[in-house]
């Protein structure tokens, strides 16, 4: 630790880990549990939403919406984070990060419940009723973002910085794995109840009725979580960097976080003084370029091209199903059991691909790295991807789908174990506390285009022609991995050392720039 930092930064890093460290993950996490749950559960009750809203009883796959109704719905959310992800991440570094952490859950309870209240005279108005609201739940959702992530970071010591914040973006792994779960619960209590007649008599008042209230439910209780989470939240203190290093209040910094790990700081008004006016340089300034632009572009590069991949496979999940058999036809089902099935296969997927991949991160990122197992999950990802492409026809066969699902679940594995974590952790380390939530917005909304880009236009490309075209979106998409793994090359290792020491807020940039200029003078001198 560099001799001028701050004794409250240096009390951060060197905390033994306690049992406010484990609040401060479920805390955060539980956010992410709801963020996942809310974004992925529209994969559950989509096809659904094709069956009551705009199928005509005769089509050779009635729960497939219309290409631009199945986009807006599986794509709106994604529109909402992006926009999200960058007010909430400015708003957490000009107001705080608990001041705005409190809205963002809010807005996901009120959204919540309202998308399952979506109402109108027509399908398409009942669609652009969900729509809105889905919007607005992605907005708060994208708050979550930056200011979990950030919080996290800054209050996590510097030996296991990297496990605690992987540890609160896996509670993904955990939402998505209740979206299956919830979906099918809901989706069997139905069938239990009353079962459903067949597709042929699909149309029958009760039937629909029935249906009607499935997806609303599904998605009104990934209220239940974000409200359940809030009084914590609110009970959080204000991070010890935030109130020192921008609000300038050692006294009032030194006082939460003393009482947060049950020892005494000292205050150090005048040295943080001195620190503030050394780091006082603003985000959009050559400075900032010249200390930070590589990591800033390679962070927000490698997010985007991460998420292009990861959006496509989950979001299209409805589709590659009954390819490896965990469906069935759509003609040979009601919509109940389609709705049962496909959570039922998306559970399974989730508890054994997605899920372990996180846990692998948080069990292992301190000892190989955010680097490496970034450059290793970009690598995995690209391969099994290409051997899905390029083997499809063999692969998507009867005999051979359990290894399509093998391969399929490996991805998904080692984009958990590798980039889709690691772009989460780096953004909250590499940057000026001044700027962190900012940055990690920025990141965080590059890839969120990149699911956009996934739901708009790799779902697209997949919806309007079967197998050729999955087969050849595979391809694309591990093209799109190696570029990821290229541009990993553009950020740093950061395990291990403080904030400060990462960002240059310690000095330490400082004293290497000047020794680099005195030693170009001295030789061109000799010269």
């Amino acid at each position: 630790m560099a001799s001028n930092n701050l004794s409250v930064l240096e009390a951060l890093d060197t905390a033994r880990t306690q049992w406010y460290h484990v609040k401060a993950i479920v805390i955060a996490g539980m956010g992410f549990f709801t963020d996942a749950y809310d974004l992925f559960c529209i994969s559950t009750v989509s096809k659904l939403l094709g069956r009551l809203y705009f199928s005509d009883g005769n089509s050779t796959d009635p729960g497939k919406l219309p290409t631009n109704i199945n986009n807006a719905v599986t794509g709106v959310a994604l529109i909402g984070t992006l926009a999200g992800q960058l007010v909430f991440g400015w708003l957490g570094d000009k107001l705080g990060r608990k001041r705005v952490y409190g809205i963002t859950l809010i807005l996901m309870v009120i959204c919540a419940l309202c998308s399952g209240l979506s109402f109108g005279y027509s399908p398409k108005a009942v669609i652009g009723t969900l729509c809105f609201f889905r919007f607005w739940l992605g907005f708060g959702i994208g708050g979550d973002y930056p200011l979990s992530a950030t919080i996290m970071s800054e209050y996590a010591n510097k030996n296991t910085r990297g496990s605690f914040i992987a540890a609160v973006f896996a509670m993904q792994g955990v939402g998505i794995i209740f979206a299956g779960l919830v979906s099918m619960i809901v989706s069997h209590l139905f069938l239990t109840a009353n079962p459903a007649p067949p597709f042929h008599e699909d149309h029958v008042l009760s039937t629909q009725r029935k249906a009607d209230f499935a997806w609303r439910i599904v998605l009104m209780l990934g209220a239940l979580p974000a409200l359940l989470t809030y009084y914590w939240r609110m009970k959080m203190p204000e991070t010890g960097r935030y109130t020192a290093i921008i609000v300038g209040n050692a006294k009032q910094a030194a006082s939460d976080m003393g009482r947060v790990l049950d020892i005494e700081i000292q205050e150090e008004q005048e040295k943080l003084a001195m620190f503030m006016a050394n780091n006082d340089y603003p985000i959009w300034s050559r400075k900032f370029y010249k200390r930070h632009g590589r990591h800033l572009i390679g962070t927000m590069s490698t997010w985007f091209l991460l998420d292009i991949a990861f959006y496509s496979q989950n979001l299209s999940q409805k589709d590659i199903f009954p390819v490896m058999g965990l469906t069935k036809k759509a003609n040979d089902v009601n919509a109940l059991e389609e709705m049962f099935l496909t959570s039922r296969a998306m559970f399974i997927i989730a508890m054994f691909g997605t899920f372990p991949g996180y846990w692998f991160t948080v069990a292992f990122i301190e000892k190989i790295g955010r680097f490496y197992i970034q450059l290793m999950g970009f690598f995995m990802m690209s391969v099994f991807m290409f051997i899905m492409g390029i083997k499809y026809d063999y692969l998507a066969t009867k005999e051979n789908r359990w290894v399509f699902a093998g391969l399929y679940g490996l991805t998904f594995f080692f984009a958990n174990f590798g980039p889709n974590s690691t772009t989460f952790v780096l953004p909250a380390e590499l940057f000026p506390t001044r700027v962190r939530s900012t940055c990690h917005a920025m990141s965080a909304a590059a890839g969120k285009a990149g699911a956009m880009v996934s739901a708009f236009g790799i779902q697209t490309y997949t919806l309007k022609g079967g197998k050729s075209k999955i087969k050849k979106a595979m391809i694309i998409l591990a093209v799109t991995n190696m570029l990821g793994l290229l541009c990993t090359f553009l950020v740093t290792e950061t395990k291990g050392r403080s904030l400060e020491e990462i960002s240059g807020e310690d000095g330490s940039k400082d004293k290497a720039e000047e020794e680099m200029s005195n030693r170009g003078r001295r030789q061109g001198q000799e010269t």
